[in-house]
């Protein structure tokens, strides 16, 4: 029991990950448009596809750490 506890919290983190990446990619997407605005488009396309991979990734922590506790 005590290592599915372990496993949960260790799941838990990937949206912590994804958090930080997702806030490191927006700032980068506004510095980007910042700089060139003609481009603007193409950056948000770009960056909304990478914010849903990230997303991707937080929503498969969580749905790996409601599994494991259903083991408990």
């Amino acid at each position: 029991m005590n290592l599915i506890s372990i496993g949960i919290g260790i799941a838990v983190f990937t949206g912590f990950g994804a958090g930080i990446g997702m806030g490191i990619a927006t700032s980068r997407a506004t510095e980007a448009v910042a700089r060139q605005p003609e481009a603007s488009g193409k950056i948000n396309q770009m960056l909304l596809i990478g914010l849903a991979f990230a997303e991707t990734t937080a929503i498969y922590g969580f749905v790996i750490a409601i599994l494991m506790l259903g083991r408990m």
